[in-house]
């Protein structure tokens, strides 16, 4: 092995932190902006104005670019420049459809293991949900979910249906702009939803049962985005 540490490791050992490079800078302002939707899709990225507002040359904005669109987040189109990429609708539903089912089983194949202080950390979670809708922010909302969720099904014991759930969760925040931000109504049926499923859990109704609810709540937020009503031009 090379006796040449990284700097990361250097500083690691020596308890500091390694600043982040431009192209970094550049990267996280750009994917946060897209992912909270304040660039939404279609926005054009314009890299001397994103360059500016960072201080810097365009390329590491332009390295940064490169990223995100081998992401997904961003397209390159010709005469254009780089847009942040639409959505793809079908690939959201085939990924939310997967997930419906996967969770549902690793939720059914968990349901005699949660422990108490299991459903109370889901339910503490949930309330935290409810709490946040006086003041809805749907990327938190969002993050919240997922938390949710994560809570329930990390307790399933196979290891190949957590893999196939990470990988859907990944899906989805390439797909980026949370669901809630177009079908903000669904926030509060999800939450009852959650509960109902909590429900079942402690008082140990069939695992059936609890997978068949799981994957009915899964289901109720893509079938609202793509039948939500859209704006008129």
């Amino acid at each position: 092995m090379s006796g040449r540490r990284s700097r990361t490791a250097a500083a690691a050992e020596s308890g500091g932190t390694v600043a982040p490079s431009k192209s970094q800078r550049a990267y996280r302002l750009l994917h946060d902006r897209i992912v909270d939707g304040t660039y939404s899709p279609g926005f054009r990225l314009v890299l001397d104005a994103i360059g500016r507002e960072l201080d810097m040359s365009v390329v590491p904005v332009r390295e940064a670019i490169r990223r995100l669109e081998a992401e997904g987040l961003v397209t390159f189109e010709r005469n254009i420049g780089a847009r942040v990429a639409e959505i793809d609708e079908l690939e959201y539903h085939d990924t939310m459809e997967t997930l419906s089912y996967v969770e549902g089983a690793a939720i059914s194949l968990a349901a005699g293991l949660y422990s108490a202080s299991d459903v109370a950390a889901a339910q503490a979670i949930n309330d935290e949900m409810r709490q946040s809708l006086a003041d809805f922010d749907p990327v938190r909302f969002t993050a919240l979910n997922e938390a949710f969720h994560r809570r329930l099904t990390d307790v399933c014991a196979n290891q190949v249906l957590g893999d196939v759930i990470d990988t859907c969760w990944k899906r989805l925040a390439r797909l980026r702009q949370s669901t809630f931000s177009f079908v903000p109504n669904r926030a509060g049926p999800a939450i009852d939803e959650h509960e109902a499923i909590l429900g079942l859990i402690e008082k140990g109704a069939d695992p059936r049962r609890i997978e068949l609810a799981v994957r009915a709540h899964r289901l109720a937020t893509p079938d609202a985005y793509l039948h939500r009503t859209q704006p008129k031009p």
